[in-house]
């Protein structure tokens, strides 16, 4: 049973079972929960950055267990992280707007964070690369998509920097 939810949580309910690009469908389906989540719902930025910090190191363990009896160590099934790294700039952007932005506005910049996200992910500039690289564990598989989130925040601010 432990070995099933397990499962389950690295693989983002079987997302990452997908046949192609299940990344993709990960970070997508991230965005799309994160919009009602934030948008629909009005759920506190704040609340949910506590419960990121929550997945994060629980899935360092269970990535861990996953991966512990696979040759590949980074294998395309666990999408744990690109929810977490997807996260990252989505929350940090609704934290930086105190007061709630148009949907549409928030539409325009949650897209142009899953574009960003997803290239900085596929081709991986450094550090991203030196997680992917180095660490053949569950800290590297999740590492490389914290810092691909943290490339889009810093994108985004230096927009908002350079467009005031």
């Amino acid at each position: 049973m432990f070995k099933y939810i397990n499962t389950v949580f690295v693989t983002l309910f079987g997302i990452g079972k997908l046949p192609k690009i299940p990344g993709s469908y990960a970070s997508l389906v991230t965005v799309i929960f994160l919009y009602f989540l934030f948008q629909i719902l009005q759920i506190k930025s704040e609340i949910f950055l506590f419960f990121l910090v929550g997945i994060f190191v629980i899935s360092l363990f269970a990535v861990n267990i996953y991966i512990k009896n696979k040759d590949n160590k980074d294998p395309k099934e666990v999408v744990i992280d690109e929810f977490i790294g997807q996260s990252i700039p989505i929350c940090l952007y609704e934290i930086s707007h105190n007061d709630p932005t148009s949907q549409t506005n928030a539409l325009t910049y949650y897209f142009i964070m899953f574009i960003l996200f997803r290239i900085f992910d596929i081709t991986k500039p450094y550090p991203v690369s030196y997680y992917d690289k180095n660490f053949k564990n569950s800290f590297g598989v999740i590492m490389d998509d914290v810092c691909a989130g943290l490339y889009v925040v810093a994108i985004l601010v230096l927009y908002m920097i350079v467009a005031k």
